[in-house]
């Protein structure tokens, strides 16, 4: 199995590959720090991957070389999901599934699926081809669906990013959850 870094030097290192991430997936390399200050629970560290058109960056948590390494989605509107339980399974979720932050606001997935066919013309050859050369499965976009929920129902308690409070008398403020269980 590929690691986190390798698999970022191999996204890098192929310009298409890249593209497709970056549109119509929303993961562009050489994400920025997150424009507000968040904290992680435990102290956990985070490190900026990616980043998406809306504002949102995607991090990769825990220490480098670390054997779990999850990635978190984190929006420029106090949201946050986890991705993947490790960078191969968010680039697969993202690759399967571009469209992904529609699921959360209850998009059925056929729909948002041939929406993005009829928008991106060839976008079945250019999936299969970034799946080909980054060595992953390919969902079908049902299994991608459910494969998000679960990873986005571990957001919390462990995940969940928090703002730090303004005064030292109030509790620190947490994200909303992106997918909530019911959606």
């Amino acid at each position: 199995m590929i690691t986190s870094d390798g698999l970022l030097h191999r996204i890098g290192n192929d310009p298409d590959i890249a593209a497709l991430l970056a549109w119509p997936g929303g993961f562009s390399l050489g994400g920025e720090e997150h424009g507000e200050d968040f904290q992680l629970p435990g102290g956990l560290p985070r490190y900026p991957i990616a980043s998406c058109g809306s504002g949102g960056v995607y991090f990769l948590c825990g220490e480098p070389g670390a054997a779990q390494r999850p990635v978190l989605y984190v929006g420029s509107e106090g949201e946050a999901t986890l991705m993947g339980a490790d960078l191969a399974e968010a680039v697969a979720l993202i690759t399967a599934c571009p469209y992904w932050q529609d699921l959360g606001n209850g998009h059925p997935v056929d729909d948002l699926e041939e929406a993005l066919r009829e928008d991106h013309p060839g976008i079945d050859e250019r999936r299969d081809r970034a799946f080909a050369v980054l060595g992953l499965a390919r969902p079908t976009a049902g299994e991608a669906l459910t494969r998000l929920r679960a990873v986005a129902a571990r957001t919390a308690p462990h995940y969940l990013p928090t703002s730090p409070a303004e005064d030292d008398d109030e509790e620190d403020m947490p994200y909303d959850l992106l997918f909530r269980n019911d959606a």
